[in-house]
């Protein structure tokens, strides 16, 4: 099983700290976010472990060349600009052997539940893509029904977005930045440039591809991608130790 990890962004939201040090090679507890994600993935039964790369992506390869992450490691480079998700693994797509499901993982996102069962859920069942979701407080929420993913709304601009109409009762879920999908969704990107990939799952939602939703259990799973939540993830990994 392959695995791809976005770790291509500037890092913004970060500061200072951001535009210094990639965010993938941001440390917590002495181990960097990019370490912690490869584990995890390699721990679900990722053989081969695809970065995407753009902000100082010479300081990503050097760390990656010097280290053991459990797994082959593949560097999807991003020359002109950072690609977002959907972007990014459509360039990345001849690097995956797409034998088996892909696990696609945002380098920010935190959690401690195994992958496994996200897996298997995409590996025995009929969608295009299982999504990891949680039912908690956001700004920003994916729509479900009983059939799969619908829609979106953003709170925050009061915006709602639906692709087909519903089909029973109504979730409203958080996204957790991990998802598995079919070795198929690479063929089906029309985008070009830079977009997300909830974008492209929108679209396919909306021509009748069923995207499912995988709660991960017991999994406080946390986005570190402002010095606020940065801090906390570090407080919390000080109380788990």
């Amino acid at each position: 099983m392959d695995a791809l990890i976005f770790a291509a962004g500037f890092g913004t939201r970060l500061g200072a700290l951001g535009q210094d040090t990639p965010k993938a090679l941001i440390e917590i507890g002495g181990r960097t976010l990019l370490e912690r994600t490869a584990a995890r993935l390699a721990a679900a039964g990722a053989s081969r472990i695809v970065v995407n790369v753009h902000h100082h992506a010479d300081q990503i390869e050097r760390f990656i060349a010097g280290r053991d992450l459990g797994a082959e490691v593949v560097v999807s480079r991003e020359p002109g600009q950072p690609l977002e998700t959907g972007g990014g693994l459509l360039r990345a797509r001849d690097l995956l052997r797409r034998d088996d499901v892909i696990l696609l993982h945002n380098v920010d996102v935190l959690g401690r539940a195994s992958l496994q069962p996200l897996a298997a859920a995409q590996r025995s069942g009929p969608a295009l893509a299982t999504l990891a979701v949680a039912e908690r407080e956001t700004a920003r929420y994916l729509l479900f029904d009983d059939i799969g993913l619908f829609g979106r709304e953003d709170r925050r601009h009061g915006q709602r977005r639906e692709v087909r109409p519903a089909r029973g009762p109504v979730r409203t879920l958080a996204f957790a930045g991990v998802h598995a999908c079919s070795p198929t969704l690479p063929d089906l990107i029309t985008e070009r440039g830079a977009f997300p990939i909830l974008d492209v799952y929108l679209r396919l939602a909306g021509e009748g591809q069923i995207i499912s939703a995988h709660a991960l259990e017991n999994d406080d799973w946390l986005e570190v991608g402002t010095p606020e939540r940065l801090a906390a993830a570090r407080a919390r990994d000080g109380r788990h130790a």
